[in-house]
């Protein structure tokens, strides 16, 4: 698992990110077993008290549920799992709309940037 950490966030919001972006990909599977806290913190190089609280976070939002004696798990409920993708849609489309409007552009011409790219599978245009 590789994380670049950035100064400005937290370090267990960056956790709590980098596994909402692997669940929503895909790279990480409803009921797939995650790391354990001391595990990931060795992993990632960082406190073993940010892990635990990226890992309460991740439950408190259902994101990851825990049983006694087990690892932890990504959670099988569809809901939350599409709760998290329609999440990080807006967060992305919110990022790109303030983004287009600083510099002027109309939105017509955004829109058909958009479509024109996400046709090509490019987004790198």
């Amino acid at each position: 698992m590789n994380i670049q950490f950035n100064n400005r966030d937290p370090v267990y919001v960056q956790v709590v990110r980098h596994f909402k972006n692997q669940i929503a990909k895909g790279f990480l599977e409803p009921g797939q077993a995650i790391p354990s806290r001391r595990e990931l913190a060795n992993q990632l190089k960082i406190n073993p008290n940010t892990a635990q609280r990226a890992y309460k976070e991740m439950e408190e939002e259902g994101l990851i549920k825990t049983e006694k004696n087990q690892p932890s798990r990504v959670t099988s409920d569809e809901t939350v799992l599409q709760n998290l993708r329609d999440e990080l849609i807006v967060q992305a489309v919110d990022e790109f709309v303030t983004s287009v409007k600083s510099i002027n552009v109309p939105l017509d011409d955004a829109l058909n940037l958009v479509k024109r790219n996400y046709e090509k599978g490019d987004s790198n245009d």
